[in-house]
């Protein structure tokens, strides 16, 4: 049988914070479901002891969006980053405002990131 990719409390977790996705999210998802650019993500997809939000398996490309908590956890997003990288995910962060005054601008950045993974 297979290792699991995580527990079954992060996947509890994850499919919590599917039901309640913050604005930036919400706006960011209905840009990058149903294969829009091309590829598959996946929302709150838990890998390991991390949820990132949103996930590419086929390309391997992890999207964070970031809100004014992680100024003070700039620590834990770079051991989460160091770990997603450890499993060949790149990693890509915008902040929250972004999402919401540039989408055009951050799916310009995601279709770049999608054209240079494997």
């Amino acid at each position: 049988m297979p290792a699991r990719r995580t527990t079954p409390k992060s996947y509890q977790r994850a499919r919590e914070l599917r039901k309640e996705p913050t604005p930036a999210e919400a706006k960011l998802w209905a840009y990058l479901r149903n294969d829009q650019l091309g590829v598959n993500f996946r929302r709150q997809h838990a890998i390991g002891n991390y949820i990132p939000d949103f996930c590419c398996i086929k390309k391997k490309l992890i999207i964070e969006l970031d809100g004014s908590q992680h100024l003070d956890q700039a620590e834990y997003d770079t051991e989460r980053t160091k770990y997603f990288e450890s499993l060949g995910y790149k990693v890509i962060r915008f902040w929250n405002n972004d999402a919401m005054k540039d989408i055009n601008g951050v799916i310009q950045v995601i279709q770049a990131a999608l054209e240079n993974q494997k």
